[in-house]
């Protein structure tokens, strides 16, 4: 696979989440990812240490499934009602393409509504991805919200 056949079908993997994320298909969400991948929002902007520095997220294969499952049950505050999202993805850049993997970080702008609010959030997002058959499964996916101190009033979606 050349760079831009890599690049063109990463991008196109990378929409089909946010898709699915915007219309709540959490489940199917969950099969986006290889088992042992990783979903991380770090609090510092700046780490690459994720495992001994404090994150808002970082979440195994168990702690997205449990995730979801809050999602769907209505018993966290935080998701009741659930928030309603619109993420636009822009600016891709690929950082890295072989046959066992590729890096891409691109621009994300999502915006949730909640009870009558919105709520803007902008972030980088990396994400690294494993070739799977015609398409890709998600390795580990790191999420640097830039307006992060607005962040932690609640979160009752996935980024």
């Amino acid at each position: 696979m050349t760079e831009q056949q890599a690049l063109f079908s990463a991008i196109s993997f990378i929409n089909y989440e946010a898709d699915v994320l915007d219309q709540e298909e959490f489940n199917h969400w969950l099969t986006l990812w290889k088992p042992e991948g990783l979903y991380v929002i770090p609090i510092d902007q700046k780490t690459e240490d994720f495992a001994n520095t404090l994150n808002y997220a970082y979440d195994n294969q168990h702690m997205r499934e449990k995730r979801v499952d809050r999602l769907y049950s209505g018993e966290s505050i935080s998701t009741t009602p659930r928030a309603r999202t619109i993420r636009m993805l822009a600016r891709y850049r690929l950082l890295h393409a072989s046959e066992e993997r590729v890096e891409i970080r691109c621009a994300q702008s999502l915006w949730e509504y909640r009870k009558g609010n919105a709520l803007h959030y902008v972030a980088d997002v990396t994400y690294t991805l494993v070739p799977e058959g015609e398409s890709f499964l998600i390795l580990k996916k790191v999420i640097r919200v830039i307006n992060g101190q607005d962040f932690l009033r609640s979160i009752g979606y996935i980024m």
